[in-house]
């Protein structure tokens, strides 16, 4: 009986997998060059992590099981609990600003869908310690540096920005309560899936009182953030995140990606930790889910029982971004494909040792090289050396008995050469340094 995968996972057959690194390489590197270090956790945790974090409904959403010493644990959804732990232990140690990313392996219990799966890998950038909206720059710039490098333009991919510490300000002003605020912003976040009747038939069961359901889808179709006081009157703080959405801006422009992000009030991000900026990054055509998103959350630590310190970042999985990629045919150009720096053939089974002898020590040299396992003919040898994208072959044969010379195949232009065995590796070696 073949068993297949569990359902909303995948298997990375060698091109899969090729695919991944290729995705993980980037974001570490982009990673590294924005000056953030990598950090990594257990794959499970406390489950009343999650519980603290998102209450006791995040159960319904992830992986938990109950270990044999009675533990309640669960496989992580996210890291960012994680972060906050890490950092909580050692908070007096860490210099500051704290700038880390990870690439973790995330389960989530999800409905699979296209581009949203039960299992995958997410890239996290976070900033901690730093309370400026510069921060928050640095992250989206981050974010934006990493999907310019893989090809995409502002023609391909948006990021929409907001402020959730703005958007409560207001509401509180027309007078929707405190306790109301959460399920409100849980139908906001929605609404850029439902259909405008669905949006607004939600928002009269939520918001009984007429006047303030039409300040509200007012305020919604405001399209910059220079419009919001045309809708409401503004309260002080409310001017304040303005004024630091309008800073966001300008800050953005100065590091050159202003020309990807729009200002866009419905995105508030479903998750209740966010405090102030947040943004969803979207394909332009919106045929997909987020790429990605983030934002501010000042208040986690202290809600892990750490200090109150500031904090922003984002997380992108692979899941949609793989999918995007591959619509826009930029994977075909980017992902490399397996090559060898040699493959050693031989022409007659006598020389088989002798070739293993050389292959062993071209790996130590440091270079890629296979052989075949069979005595086979050399034409089926330099078959499977093309096969296996080899640069080029080294043929053992009778030059090798007779004044130990290699023949040195290039696989691309068919030019065959005679070198010395001692030279060869002597000018190997010297390559390598």
């Amino acid at each position: 009986m073949k068993i297949p995968p569990v359902k909303g996972t995948r298997d990375f057959y060698p091109p899969d997998m090729a695919l991944r690194n290729w995705l993980i390489d980037g974001w570490k590197r982009v990673s590294v060059r924005n000056g953030f270090e990598e950090y990594d956790g257990p794959i499970f945790e406390y489950l009343k992590m999650f519980q603290l974090k998102s209450g006791d409904e995040i159960v319904e959403q992830l992986f938990s099981f109950e270990d044999r010493g009675g533990r309640k644990l669960a496989l992580r959804p996210e890291i960012t609990p994680t972060l906050a732990r890490m950092v909580n232990q050692q908070i007096n140690s860490l210099p500051r600003p704290i700038k880390w990313f990870s690439v973790p392996r995330l389960c989530r219990a999800e409905r699979p869908q296209r581009g949203r799966l039960r299992e995958f890998f997410q890239w996290n950038i976070d900033i901690i310690g730093v309370d400026d909206v510069l921060a928050d720059a640095e992250v989206i710039f981050c974010a934006l540096d990493y999907l310019q490098e893989v090809g995409l333009t502002p023609d391909d991919i948006v990021v929409k920005i907001s402020s959730r510490e703005m958007l409560a300000a207001i509401l509180l002003s027309i007078g929707i309560a405190e306790d109301e605020l959460e399920p409100l912003y849980a139908l906001l976040d929605k609404r850029s899936r439902l259909g405008e009747d669905t949006f607004e038939e939600m928002l009269t069961k939520q918001v009984s009182d007429e006047n303030r359901r039409k300040k509200i889808l007012e305020l919604m179709n405001a399209e910059s953030v220079e419009q919001i006081g045309d809708f409401v009157e503004l309260s002080e703080t409310a001017k304040e995140s303005v004024d630091e959405l309008q800073r966001l801006f300008e800050l953005l422009d100065v590091v050159g990606v202003a020309d990807f992000c729009v200002f866009d009030i419905g995105v508030v991000r479903g998750l209740a930790y966010y405090t102030g900026i947040v943004f969803e990054i979207y394909d332009k055509a919106s045929q997909f889910r987020a790429i990605g998103g983030g934002g501010r959350f000042d208040d986690l630590l202290k809600q892990f029982g750490g200090p109150d310190m500031p904090a922003t970042g984002f997380g992108i999985g692979d899941s949609v971004l793989e999918i995007l990629l591959r619509e826009k045919g930029l994977l075909d150009m980017v992902v490399p494909q397996k090559q060898l720096d040699y493959f050693v053939a031989f022409t007659d089974k006598q020389f088989f040792q002798k070739a293993i002898e050389i292959m062993a020590k071209l790996r130590r040299s440091g270079a890629a090289a296979n052989f075949a396992y069979k005595s086979t003919t050399l034409s089926k040898q330099l078959k499977q050396a093309s096969a296996q994208n080899a640069q080029k072959s080294i043929i053992i044969g009778r030059e090798l008995s007779d004044n130990n010379e290699l023949v040195i195949k290039d696989m691309a232009t068919g030019e065959q050469e005679l070198i010395e065995l001692n030279k060869f590796f002597a000018e190997l070696e010297s390559e390598s340094k």
